[in-house]
C-alpha cells in the first residue's frame, strides 16, 4: 500500500485512543502503570502535534479556502488548549488519585474530539488539496523527522514545559 500522511496520522490517533482506553481501565492502585501510560501518550502525542503545527498545518493553510482556514484555526486552538491547560493539569495530579483519572479522561476526550474533527473534516479537505505523491512525500518526511534530534528536543521541551506549568499552578494554590 502506498504511503500516505493522512493514514499515518489516523493510525497515530487510533494508537492514542487505545492508550487512553488502557489508562481508563486502571485503578488508583496502578500508580506505575498510569505513569508509564501517560509517558507513552506524551511520547506519541507530542511529535505528532509538533509536526502538524510545523509542517502539515502550514502546508494546509497555503491551499485552504475560508472553510479550511476556520478548520485550521480550530485545530490550532485545540492544540493550544491541550498543551497549555489540559496536560499541565494532568501533571498536577498524582497518578494514584481519582483526580488523575478524571483529568486523563478529559485529556483523552479532548484528543479524541480533535482527532475526529481532523479525520472527518481536515483530512477530507487535505485529500483534495494534496496529490497522492505529495501525501506520500509528507509521510516520508514525517518518518525522518520523528527520528531526528529536533523531534526528541520537541518532546523533551514539551514535557518540561508541562511539568513546569503544573509546578507553577501548584504553588499558586
Amino acid at each position: 500500500m502506498a504511503r500516505d500522511i493522512l493514514k499515518t496520522l489516523k493510525d497515530e490517533h487510533d494508537k492514542l485512543r487505545a492508550l487512553f482506553e488502557q489508562v481508563k481501565d486502571t485503578t488508583d492502585r496502578a500508580v506505575k502503570s498510569r505513569a508509564e501510560l501517560l509517558e507513552q501518550i506524551e511520547d506519541n502525542l507530542i511529535p505528532h502535534a509538533k509536526w502538524e503545527e510545523q509542517v502539515f498545518y502550514p502546508a494546509f493553510k497555503e491551499r485552504a479556502d475560508r472553510e479550511g482556514l476556520q478548520t485550521l484555526a480550530e485545530a490550532y486552538a485545540e492544540h493550544h488548549a491541550v498543551e497549555n491547560s489540559v496536560i499541565p493539569e494532568v501533571h498536577q495530579a498524582q497518578p494514584g488519585t481519582p483526580e488523575f483519572a478524571g483529568r486523563v479522561k478529559v485529556f483523552g476526550e479532548f484528543v479524541d474530539h480533535h482527532a475526529k474533527e481532523e479525520e472527518k473534516t481536515m483530512f477530507k479537505m487535505a485529500r483534495e488539496m494534496f496529490s497522492a505523491e505529495e501525501r506520500a512525500q509528507m509521510d516520508e518526511d514525517y518518518e525522518t523527522w520523528k527520528s531526528s534530534d529536533d523531534a526528541q528536543k520537541a518532546v523533551m521541551n514539551e514535557k518540561a514545559k508541562a511539568v513546569g506549568a503544573a509546578a507553577r499552578q501548584a504553588t499558586r494554590q
